[in-house]
């Protein structure tokens, strides 16, 4: 045997096989796990066409290592508050005397869509901006007791920031249980040197990064992220909806953002509480039980947390916003920083607006990612043909996130209408069902319609040849935003 050549052959051909028995095995993988079409033939294409740089990209980015870590979790934050495991086969409650007998298909959709049934009794504020949402959030973590939780995807180390920190620090040194998660990438928002982990830490506050992407080992994880937004105390009182903590949520500053935040009482904040503590497992691997004690009714409206993130085997909130569609009778209001619906939802939509029902979608006029309203703007002819409405606010940047049916069902909380909040975020929703708190909804967004322009199909058809081009461009790639 010539072993000279043996191993020439060696050398030249292992790496050749290396190369494309990766490109093999990740496309092979893409095909057997992703769950579109579009998303598969993406990864085959980039496995195949670009080796050996095609197979790191999908092993980066596009194996769902969450979902596989989440199933070996034993999450018993859930114990004791009637929390079942989601399915067909999940039991549905009996909600007469709490839910209309209309929304009782979409409240038995609920019931298999979320460990969490409706529960009654429970009070709720909503605050407008930072100006009304941080004083109280900042009220309930300096007169905690027992346990402050806080969860956010950006805690920016400016002067909101700051006063936050301070408060955190305050009911820490109070011997308050106080806990702090902040996700991975949304912690690098904050100024180089004032990382607020760290300041947290230094002020002796127990913190937890989610997912931080690292090198070594890699672990890059840049699309799966926790958009969470949660407060809660030992008050019995939870803050959830679409604010990060920051100077930006300030809507009177120069770069004010507006946007929407949620403060509750009652029954619901023990869920909301047990979804923390989830979040808190999975990325301390610390189980702590939920309360023990039962919160009392203080309201009226009946509420669930829906939970949705890549660690769920099907899509619980576009599955949701599809069986709410189905059930409205007048309208269907949906408030949205980020308008890239599913194909699906549009076309639940369109059926909607062509069944007779005012469909008005709210969005910003000026948006902070350009490039998504670019490419938002690119189907909205498919809506505005079948007489769906669509209206842009004027400044500044708008945040909120509201879906809203008829005149007594409301979705709220972090979830935007994109893909990436929809199928890639870890993100929080409380259903409520009740008619006084989705009237002040409804009056808000009558204001917000009010002070926006209607966008009609005939601007869009005006649009020049470069702005139409741009706008198919970005569409194009929307289901990767």
């Amino acid at each position: 045997m010539d072993w000279q050549a043996w191993l020439e052959a060696v050398q030249f051909w292992g790496p050749v096989i290396v190369v494309v028995g990766s490109a093999v095995t990740a496309a092979g993988h893409a095909l057997l796990t992703r769950e579109t079409p579009s998303s598969a033939f993406g990864w085959i294409g980039v496995s195949l066409l670009f080796p050996p740089v095609g197979p790191l990209l999908y092993y980066a980015f596009g194996v769902n290592r969450v979902r596989i870590r989440a199933r070996r979790l034993d999450r018993a934050s859930r114990h004791g508050l009637g929390a079942h495991r989601p399915g067909p086969s999940a039991e549905l409650r009996d909600y007469r005397g709490l839910i209309k007998a209309r929304r009782r298909g979409l409240a038995a959709a609920g019931d298999r869509l979320s460990a969490w049934p409706v529960v009654a009794g429970n009070e709720i504020q909503v605050l407008n901006n930072g100006e009304q949402a941080y004083p109280p959030m900042l009220e309930a973590i300096e007169s905690a007791r027992s346990f402050v939780y806080l969860t956010t995807y950006i805690f920016e180390t400016n002067r909101i920031g700051q006063r936050f920190i301070d408060a955190l620090a305050g009911a820490a040194a109070r011997g308050v249980d106080v806990r702090v998660l902040i996700d991975g990438v949304g912690e690098w928002y904050a100024l180089p040197g004032k990382r607020p982990v760290a300041l947290l830490e230094a002020a002796g506050v127990r913190t937890a990064r989610f997912l931080p992407p690292r090198l070594w080992p890699p672990a890059l994880r840049l699309n799966l992220r926790n958009h969470r937004k949660i407060l809660v105390t030992d008050a019995g009182i939870a803050f959830t909806g679409g604010m990060n903590i920051g100077d930006r949520h300030m809507a009177q500053g120069k770069h004010g953002v507006a946007d929407m935040h949620f403060r509750l009482a009652g029954p619901i904040v023990r869920q909301i509480e047990a979804v923390f503590l989830s979040d808190w497992a999975f990325a301390t691997a610390e189980q702590t039980r939920v309360s023990a004690r039962d919160l009392p009714a203080l309201g009226s409206a009946g509420c669930r947390s829906i939970e949705n993130g890549p660690t769920r085997d099907f899509e619980t909130l576009s599955t949701l916003l599809l069986t709410a569609v189905s059930s409205a009778h007048r309208r269907v209001t949906i408030v949205t920083p980020y308008f890239l619906p599913s194909q699906a939802l549009v076309g639940a939509l369109q059926a909607a607006a062509l069944r007779g029902l005012n469909v008005s979608i709210v969005m910003p006029g000026r948006n902070n990612l350009p490039f998504v309203a670019w490419a938002a703007r690119h189907g909205l002819d498919e809506l505005l043909s079948c007489g769906a409405r669509v209206y842009f606010q004027p400044p500044p940047f708008a945040h909120s996130k509201l879906f809203i049916i008829d005149d007594d069902y409301a979705l709220v909380g972090s979830p935007n209408i994109d893909p990436r909040s929809l199928r890639l975020n870890f993100e929080l929703a409380v259903e409520i069902y009740d008619e006084t708190t989705v009237e002040t909804l409804l009056a808000h967004v009558d204001g917000l319609i009010e002070a926006s322009s209607q966008y009609t199909q005939q601007q869009l058809a005006a649009r020049g040849f470069l702005a139409r081009l741009r706008d198919s461009f970005f569409w194009l790639f929307s289901p990767y935003f």
